[in-house]
């Protein structure tokens, strides 16, 4: 499966051209027009979208898929999805506590896609305040990889997590 990955882009329209993709993921920030074109550009049937700390509090336009605090599964894979950051000034959309995050993600279930705005705790985190992971992501990622660790061997389920929140990264395939 080949993903189309957006995020953070100031972006009115479209222009970064035209390829091949299965599914693109939008991780927040980014309009629903640009999303929209990008899929549409790269040939994407299916759209999964979480949104940023400097996005609207309206719904994504059909056919984007809301992932935040939703488990879809597609391609024999299971995608889940948080929106948002961390609540670094007091009003705004999809800004969260670090203790609202951990309750969130505490009985979530195991994905193999997990994506999401914020990065987890200690992953670029920087010191402006703004860009500052979520400790209950963290945790999350640490808890699933450790229930899927089989005793008897020295494999373990590989995961990914795919996120935003870094402006001027935009784009990957």
């Amino acid at each position: 499966m080949k993903i189309l990955v957006i995020s953070d882009m100031n972006d009115f329209h479209w222009e970064h051209g035209t390829g091949r993709a299965d599914v693109l993921v939008s991780c927040g920030d980014v309009s629903d027009q640009v999303i929209l074109e990008a899929a549409e550009s790269y040939g994407c049937e299916t759209i999964l979208a979480v949104k940023g700390n400097h996005d609207s509090n309206t719904s994504f336009q059909q056919p984007i898929t809301d992932m935040h605090l939703q488990v879809e599964e597609m391609h024999g894979l299971r995608f889940g999805g948080l929106s948002g950051s961390w609540k670094y000034k007091p009003r705004g959309h999809f800004l969260y506590e670090q203790w609202e995050v951990e309750e969130y993600l505490s009985n979530f279930p195991s994905v193999d896609i997990f994506l999401s705005h914020n990065s987890p705790r200690g992953i670029h985190d920087q010191e402006d305040e703004v860009h500052y992971g979520f400790d209950g992501l963290k945790t999350y990622i640490l808890r699933k990889k450790t229930q899927d660790l089989n005793p008897r061997s020295s494999t373990c389920k590989r995961r990914v997590e795919i996120r935003g929140h870094e402006d001027n990264r935009g784009l990957w395939v």
